[in-house]
This record gives structure tokens, C-alpha cells and sequence, in this order.
């Protein structure tokens, strides 16, 4: 049976990003984004929006870019994967969490910046992302 882990996400960043190396030295870069939901009606006829908020992990070069140009409220385009991770507390509490895998990062123009083409519009074309993967997998020094 095939599988596939893949998620694309376009939003906003919730907090600065955070960078800090593994062990053997690679950097690791994290921050948070909020992604929000497409409105619909619900069956009593409301109309419901939302927004999800993320945790986002990203390796390697990507991760020192990412962490040097990045801040708080600036749009991003993520196409990467859903990991989960677990960890055991001081007091021996086991925790669990599930994060997104940056494989890729996009830089959005802010709200009224032009692009490179000369428009405001942030680009979607995951298809053509001009940034080489990145293998993740190291545990992360959270």
C-alpha cells in the first residue's frame, strides 16, 4: 500500500524564529504559524471561520535563512511533512507533539509589498520552489 506524507501551508508567523544546532553542529531553526481556515456554513446556517496554529521545523541552511530573515507576523509558504516527536518531562510525564518538517521555505511578500513580478499577490506555485530539500531526521535539541 503507498503512503505519503506531504503538507503545504501558506500563513503567517506567530512568534520570531528560534535557532539553535544539533549535536553534530547543523542548525535547526523553529517558530510558529497560523494558517487560517476556509470559512463555510455550518447546519444551523453560521458561518464559521478559524485558524490553525502550527509548530514548524526547518534544518540545515534553509534553517539559518529562515532565522535571519524571518520575523514575527511575515507570510510564508511551507511545503514540507508532519512529524511527531516525543519527550519525557522532569517529573516523568511523557509528551507528545506533532510538527511540520520544513522541506521547503518560501518568503511571502508583506501585505501591500511588491514581488519581484510587481504585484502584491504572494505566489502559490509550490510546483517551482527554487530551494533544495533538506534531510531532516537528526533529533532536535528542543
Amino acid at each position: 500500500m503507498a503512503s505519503l506524507n506531504r503538507v503545504v501551508l501558506v500563513g503567517n508567523l506567530t512568534r520570531d524564529p528560534e535557532m539553535r544546532f544539533t549535536p553534530a553542529g547543523k542548525p535547526v531553526t523553529r517558530f510558529g504559524v497560523a494558517v487560517n481556515r476556509s470559512p463555510y456554513v455550518n447546519d444551523k446556517g453560521e458561518r464559521v471561520e478559524g485558524v490553525d496554529f502550527l509548530n514548524v521545523v526547518v534544518f540545515g541552511r534553509q534553517a539559518e535563512t529562515s532565522h535571519q530573515y524571518l520575523k514575527k507576523g511575515r507570510g510564508v509558504a511551507i511545503d514540507g511533512r508532519l512529524r511527531s516527536r516525543s519527550w519525557e518531562t522532569g517529573d516523568g510525564q511523557k509528551r507528545y507533539a506533532v510538527e511540520v518538517n520544513a522541506q521547503n521555505v518560501q518568503f511571502l511578500p508583506r501585505a501591500g509589498e511588491a514581488s519581484a513580478e510587481g504585484t502584491a499577490e504572494p505566489s502559490t506555485d509550490f510546483a517551482n520552489l527554487d530551494v533544495p530539500p533538506i534531510e531532516g531526521g537528526e533529533d532536535v535539541p528542543w
